[in-house]
């Protein structure tokens, strides 16, 4: 009799739990919604259960449907506040503090991640922080998510106030984009923080988008819309064969705690170019997981027992480091250079052994960056740690399913579906690093995401501005050995010719040995330009120069720019950044000379020009033609020849095949 009493009880518990009227995560205390727009508020209750939503003065009752879906839509409400907003069906739930603004959504990838301070941080990050009071700024920040099917709600966020206490971890981008809107506007702003570090756009893309778009068709083909479980398997399959086909799948770690000692024979282990990321070699762009890594070197008696520097590049995600089985460091962070102080009673005349426990959490994995950045450090002399090493894998990664890049669509369904209800003024979107290899599909991919996102949010006239990629030396790209990083910046570009779009230039502000630059005030305060001219009508000057048309005047080039403010300007007198090439194709450094709204540019090398580029190159930070209002000129080229990236196509980690 009690069993069946207790069982009853937990039955009617969990019945009534699930008759409870629920709202979606995105709705919360200190909330912002959408001014000027239908207001619409949705959730989940029992089946043709009845909801009264109160808010303000307006009340709408509204029936949950048989899947115990309901959605209730009012009447657009001016900028204001604090309100309640009070949903009552069986159940009451009641959210406070709620203001009238614009909500936007900041989306991308590291760039628009970046926190104010955090894993990284920003010029004068401390001073920012603690005048970080804006009570009529809100923040969420989606919880990362993968999902092979759009959801209905976020995996988690909370509402905060913009306030010292709560701004660091936040988008820097985001913070500096609203912050000005706010000082400008007066009005509340909410912003909506959906980013992933190191991810390409075409995860960020619906599939219905993809499906509207007939280049994507064999895309689509090879990628059928699966659940999360299946695309898991998937994986989980697809690494075991792989591993097989490179006969890596005998891991084996019975003797790993000699894996970082001197007399280990290492002799049958694979080797590994360092630094690289893995994905370009063995074992490949389709493994994550843990992987150690040796070095033998040989010191001479004259350096034996003396501290050392040693320094590993960069370490995609984790690693701990050893010398002569002496762990002498340890770091987290896929973007942070390693350094370590060795002492001098570990190094030895004749062998040393450096081993590496690297640990791959998703994308690219290893230890990668400048050659330069890879050495030992002893009495000022660098001895090169570049070049092969060995390695052998601990590891693989499985019981974490699939990571945000290994398919189409995942961080759509998972981070951007279930905010789509949501009523938003626009979005910003800092991405396309990682595409960068991929620079001339980004044609197709960045003009589908907007319409697309267009789509899904049914705000066809929605603006969306992005920031264009800054200065970084990828891989010492310029117009003669060819640029990915410029053809994507040219990609970009292009996306401006559709309505109500824009795109900040911010080449003058990055950091060429740092893909994370830190003036992201200038980033967000661009952007913020942007959409004061372009969405709210303000006046001012909102991009610098942009390329009109060129004209040959037998050895000379007259090119002529729009948005010249004022006239065009450079920096002490001298205009740097053009270059000039003939019918052979190849580029020279020209000298220029503005001459109001033209740049007049020659080369002694080219009698005959044909073409002109202006700050295409990886890094381009040198490329210095400004407009009057002190905004950076967008990078060029007149030509069309062939770009070095036309035959690169999105290849997802998992396809069906």
């Amino acid at each position: 009799m009690i069993k069946t009493i207790v069982f009853c009880s937990q039955m009617l518990l969990a019945l009534n739990l699930a008759a409870q009227v629920k709202l979606p995560t995105i709705f919360g205390d200190s909330m912002v919604l959408q001014r000027n727009a239908p207001l619409s508020v949705w959730g989940w209750a029992a089946p043709a259960e009845t909801i009264t939503v109160q808010f303000h003065q307006q009340q709408r009752s509204v029936k949950a449907d048989a899947n115990g879906n309901w959605q209730a839509v009012m009447a657009p409400e001016q900028a204001g506040g604090p309100y309640d907003l009070q949903v009552k069906g069986k159940t009451t739930i009641t959210l406070h503090g709620i203001l009238m603004g614009d909500v936007w959504v900041c989306a991308g990838q590291s760039n628009m991640e970046m926190p104010v301070k955090g894993w990284s941080q920003v010029v004068n990050a401390d001073q920012e922080i603690a005048a970080a009071n804006y009570p009529s700024i809100r923040l969420f920040t989606v919880e990362k998510n993968v999902q092979g099917k759009p959801i209905e709600e976020v995996k988690g966020g909370a509402w905060q106030t913009c306030n010292p206490q709560n701004i660091p971890p936040f988008s820097a981008v985001g913070y500096f984009f609203g912050r000005a809107l706010n000082q400008q506007l007066h009005v509340p702003i909410g912003l909506i923080n959906s980013t992933w570090g190191g991810t390409d756009i075409e995860s960020w893309i619906s599939r219905k988008g993809f499906e509207s778009e007939p280049y994507y068709n064999w895309l689509t083909a090879i990628t059928p819309e699966k659940s999360t479980a299946e695309l898991t398997a998937l994986k989980d399959q697809q690494m075991q064969v792989y591993l097989e086909s490179l006969q890596l799948n005998n891991i084996d770690t019975a003797t790993i705690k000699q894996w970082p000692s001197v007399d280990l024979d290492d002799s049958k282990w694979r080797p590994m170019h360092v630094p690289e990321v893995w994905e370009s070699q063995l074992p490949g762009p389709k493994f994550d997981g843990v992987i150690w890594y040796r070095k033998e070197i040989n010191v001479e008696e004259a350096d034996a027992g003396k501290p050392v520097m040693l320094q590993l590049a960069m370490i995609d995600d984790n690693d701990v480091t050893y010398v002569n089985g002496v762990q002498v460091g340890a770091t987290e962070g896929y973007n942070i250079k390693r350094v370590y102080n060795i002492p001098g009673s570990l190094l030895k005349k004749g062998k040393n052994i450096i081993a590496v426990r690297v640990q791959d959490t998703g994308g690219g994995g290893g230890i990668y960056g400048e050659t330069d950045d890879c050495a030992l450090t002893i009495d000022g002399r660098k001895i090169s740690l570049a070049g092969s090493w060995k390695f052998r894998i601990e590891s693989m990664q499985t019981s974490k399913g699939i990571g945000p890049n290994d398919y189409p669509s995942v961080l759509y369904n998972g981070m951007i579906s279930p905010i789509i209800k949501m009523a938003i003024k626009g979005a910003i979107w800092y991405q396309g690093e990682n595409n960068a290899g991929r620079a001339y599909e980004y044609r197709k991919a960045m003009p589908l995401l907007i319409n697309d996102w267009r789509m899904r949010w049914k705000q066809p006239a929605m603006p969306f501005y992005f920031v264009q990629l800054t200065s970084f030396n990828s891989a010492n790209g310029n117009s003669n050995k060819g640029s990915n990083w410029a053809e994507l910046r040219e990609a970009q570009a292009m996306a401006t010719t559709l309505p109500n779009t824009g795109m900040v230039v911010t080449i003058d502000i990055g950091e060429p040995g740092d893909i994370h630059p830190h003036n992201k005030q200038d980033v967000g305060k661009r952007l913020a330009l942007l959409a004061l001219q372009k969405t709210y009508g303000k006046q001012g000057v909102a991009s610098g120069p942009v390329y009109k048309n060129m004209q040959v005047n037998g050895n000379s080039v007259t090119i002529q720019f729009t948005n010249t403010d004022k006239g065009l300007m450079g920096v002490n007198n001298e205009v740097t950044g053009f270059e000039v090439a003939g019918a052979d194709q190849h580029f020279y450094p020209a000298k220029a000379a503005i001459a109001g709204t033209a740049v007049m540019v020659s080369a002694p090398e080219v009698t005959t020009p044909v073409a002109v580029r202006y700050a295409w190159a990886d890094d381009d930070s040198k490329a210095n033609l400004f407009n009057g209002a002190g905004l950076p000129a967008a990078p060029f080229r007149t030509d069309n020849w062939r770009s070095i990236t036309a035959e690169n196509k999105y290849a997802p980690p998992l396809t069906q095949k």
